[in-house]
């Protein structure tokens, strides 16, 4: 008797004939309605376990992909799914010791492997006591788990590329970092983050952008190929796991294709595109033993990469993360410092080349820090403008140094620098006009300082903003010309009225070895031809006037006339000097000087004399004899210091038993090396 009809048929004594025959027909019908109108089907086994029944339907597609169901062992025909590998072990404890289970995931083998269902079963015992087997029933999930697999791939998915989204790539790291052990394995994880891309989306719009991020990825699939597992967290941020990895020769290698490969052009509905890509790369365990910790290095590592430059890959370090914290300190610090009156103006005067007196003053911007003292804008800066602090920053600024020139004598003026953030602001010019309301002071004595920067925003937008600035009636400068891109379409287009000449032109200027001076020169030819006037910033030593006077700069700015001040010593400052500012700097510029103890000789006047190299530049040396001697300045001398090399010059001062001599010719780098060796 089918153990499958007999679970059917009522178990009655003494059953009439009729009665019986009645209910073995009714147990065959509803038999043959659950396996051929519901997604059910059924089976049973021996007490060894093999298969004697099996729902047809399922025996023949079973059979027809080469697998033998009846007479073959449960286990043989089917494969229990890994992914609930908990109840597969217990499952074979229910087969084992006779016991029933119910909802236990199988596969089908070899052609099958795809289809799934579910199994339940209890044992088959006679009345005696006696084992026969198994009976049970089968449900077809595959459909049902075919919807889950696609909610799941969706839900773990970028939508955008197909890659892997965050989700799962938290999870993959999660799996491939631990071992059943509990150790951490090694993994190496790659950031990646575009370079340009804003630029793109905000030019050729968001589906262009689309586009290209899915052209970035395919291309980073190409290069990474089976070593790993490629991901897009969102935006233009990718993310790359590399199992097992430690050698960094490998990973040097692939992270340099990938940034060769993102790199190429791309053509995307008629514009070819450019864009770069930046890498930061941790490496498990010695950078961290879960994603969280690795992600946060890599992010430091990839912060790294971009600010040296672009284009390029970097390791974590620790230092990064010391660093990190530092300016997370200093952001916090910043903040507590606007709330708390710890920022303050400093004035540095602007003087004219012509009548020597104090046109105006710089706004330098001052943080006097409650435990480290004066912070330089230099540091804190940057920290304001990742923390979304610079534009309250500006505008604090911008108050104040107009308040300030309200209290200052006309026609002085103010300058003040303006950030690209603020500059980029729609309201940034009804601003300006409510500081100078405020401070009823005369438009043009304020003098709003920009920097190429500027002008990488939309162009039709920055023209819109110089003309609204400009009707206000403020004046506008170029700050830093020529450290940026330096493109005269911006002085074509842009209503300057002043160009400030960048202090790295101006140091070495007087030096007739470099090109300082012709540069300085070409630039305030083309500011007067455009009726600019101009400033040379960063004049330290009196010497260095004279030729910024002859080569035509209008204005002077540096520590010759004096460093920046507070508000009221600028006042007393403009007072004292009504008619003429006085250099105060150094009276002579000198080279970088290098302190050496090298042997030498001197002929002076026909004397020859062994004396010690004290200390060296380009230009000159300081000389120690051996004893206090005599010798007149401004002297014509030679000097021996390298191979019998004797090099002309001349005393320009003693002090006991030292002196000091300007050389005739400069010395080349190589040899002052070989002297400070």
């Amino acid at each position: 008797m089918s153990p499958l009809l007999n679970r059917l048929v009522p178990q009655k004594k003494r059953m009439p004939a009729d009665d019986l025959r009645d209910a073995w027909e009714r147990a065959e019908r509803l038999l043959q309605y659950a396996e051929h109108h519901e997604a059910r089907w059924f089976w049973e086994t021996d007490a060894k376990g093999r298969l004697t029944y099996l729902t047809p339907s399922v025996q023949e597609t079973l059979e027809s992909f080469g697998i033998s169901t009846i007479g073959s062992l449960l286990s043989d025909v089917f494969v229990f799914d890994q992914s609930d590998i908990e109840r597969a072990r217990s499952l074979t404890f229910h087969l084992v010791s006779r016991t029933p289970f119910s909802g236990y995931a199988v596969r089908g083998r070899k052609g099958l492997s795809e289809c799934s269902w579910s199994i339940s079963g209890q044992p088959w015992i006679e009345s005696d006591g006696g084992f026969r087997g198994f009976v049970g029933s089968g449900e077809d999930l595959t459909q049902l788990r075919t919807h889950e697999d696609e909610i799941k791939r969706m839900a773990l998915a970028d939508s955008l590329t197909g890659l892997a989204n965050r989700q799962r790539m938290e999870h993959a790291i999660a799996q491939l970092l631990h071992s059943p052990s509990g150790e951490c394995r090694p993994i190496a994880l790659l950031l990646l983050d575009l370079d340009r891309f804003k630029a793109v989306n905000d030019t050729l719009g968001h589906p262009t952008g689309d586009i290209l991020l899915k052209q970035v990825s395919q291309r980073i699939v190409n290069v990474v190929g089976d070593a790993g597992i490629v991901g897009r967290l969102g935006g233009d941020e990718f993310e790359i796991v590399l199992p097992s990895e430690t050698d960094r020769r490998r990973i040097d290698y692939l992270a340099a294709a990938i940034i060769s490969s993102i790199s190429e052009a791309y053509s995307i509905n008629g514009h070819t595109i450019t864009i770069g890509c930046s890498i930061g790369i941790t490496l498990a365990p010695e950078d961290g033993v879960d994603s969280e910790t690795l992600v946060r290095n890599a992010d430091l590592a990839l912060y790294s990469a971009k600010a040296n430059g672009r284009a390029a890959f970097h390791y974590f370090e620790q230092e990064m993360l010391e660093t990190a914290k530092r300016r997370k300190q200093l952001e916090d610090d910043l903040r507590s410092a606007m709330t708390n009156g710890q920022l303050c103006l400093a004035y540095q005067p602007v003087v004219s080349t012509k009548s020597e007196q104090c046109v105006g003053f710089e706004a330098l911007l001052r943080w006097e820090h409650p435990l480290k003292g004066t912070i330089g804008p230099a540091e804190f800066i940057p920290v304001a403008e990742e923390a979304g602090l610079i534009e309250a920053l500006g505008d604090w600024v911008l108050r104040t140094a107009a308040r300030d020139l309200s209290e200052m004598p006309a026609p002085v003026r103010v300058a003040v620098n303006v950030s690209p953030i603020q500059f980029a602001n729609p309201s940034f010019p009804a601003k300006v006009m409510n500081v100078i309301a405020e401070a009823q002071v005369v438009p043009s004595r304020l003098e709003l300082e920009l920097t190429e920067s500027v002008f990488l925003s939309d162009e039709e937008t920055s023209e819109q903003m110089f003309n609204a600035l400009k009707n206000i009636g403020v004046r506008l400068a170029l700050d830093d010309f020529g450290t940026g891109y330096s493109s005269l379409a911006y002085l074509k287009n842009a209503p300057f009225d002043k160009i400030k000449i960048d202090q790295t032109f101006v140091r070495g200027a007087i030096d007739s070895a470099n090109r300082n001076a012709a540069i300085i020169k070409a630039i305030v030819t083309l500011a007067d031809t455009l009726d600019m006037e101009t400033t040379a910033e960063g004049v330290e030593h009196q010497d260095e006037l004279p030729l910024i006077r002859d080569l035509g700069c209008s204005h002077i700015q540096g520590f010759v006339y004096g460093k920046a001040m507070k508000k009221e010593e600028a006042s007393v400052f403009l007072s004292q000097h009504r008619d003429r500012v006085p250099a105060i700097g150094y009276k002579v510029s000198r080279s970088d000087r290098a302190a050496v103890l090298q042997s030498a000789k001197i002929r002076i006047d026909k004397r020859l004399f062994d004396v010690v190299i004290r200390d060296l530049s380009a230009s000159g040396l300081m000389l120690e004899f051996d004893q206090e001697f005599y010798v007149e300045g401004n002297e014509d001398v030679t000097v021996s210091m390298l191979e019998d090399q004797w090099i002309p010059g001349k005393i320009c001062w003693r002090a006991g038993s030292k002196i000091g001599v300007n050389l005739d010719q400069a010395l080349e780098p190589q040899e002052i090396g070989r002297l400070s060796s």
